[in-house]
């Protein structure tokens, strides 16, 4: 299967979006490790549909207009990895949960371990929003993004006022 990407700009640095015919397969970091997340080949494609939309969707994020994305995504993982990553999904915007609350809630409430291992693998960063996982002492813990994105996303989507993070339209 052919992956197309483009990458777009953005307050945590340039993103690289990933989907094929199936819908969205990526966001990758700008300094992500290659071996994280694997989808090739790799063909840039400045107009296909998925990437133009979630790019769009992204910049409305980004600018404090969109709270919930409504992206056709297409996992790439483990059966269990993509447990975690669905469960992602149901985590409110403003709203954070712990390890072992995604551990509970996919069935496997001893795995906190592997959900954070499934956490960091994600490939839909942002989109399937692992930057609201945090620590069960409520501390930011790691993040494929880097701290400093995860806080910045975090902060983005609180619900004290606050200027949009980037105006990208």
């Amino acid at each position: 299967m052919t992956y197309f990407y483009k990458t777009m700009p953005s307050p945590v640095g340039m993103l690289t979006l990933v989907a094929n015919d199936r819908g969205l397969a990526a966001v990758l970091w700008e300094n992500d490790d290659p071996k994280r997340v694997r989808l090739s080949p790799l063909e840039e494609n400045l107009a296909h549909p998925a990437l133009l939309e979630a790019e769009d969707q992204l910049r409305d994020y980004f600018a404090g207009k969109l709270k919930k994305f409504t992206l056709k995504l297409d996992f790439a993982g483990t059966a269990f990895q993509k447990k975690v990553w669905e469960a992602l999904l149901t985590i409110p915007f403003g709203e954070t949960r712990s390890y072992a609350q995604i551990a509970t809630q996919v069935g496997s409430p001893k795995a906190v371990r592997a959900v954070g291992a499934a956490n960091g693998k994600n490939p839909i960063s942002i989109v399937a929003p692992c930057h609201r996982v945090i620590g069960s002492n409520g501390k930011l813990t790691g993040f494929a993004g880097g701290l400093t994105a995860k806080e910045l996303l975090l902060r983005l989507e609180s619900d004290q006022p606050h200027q949009p993070v980037m105006n990208l339209g």
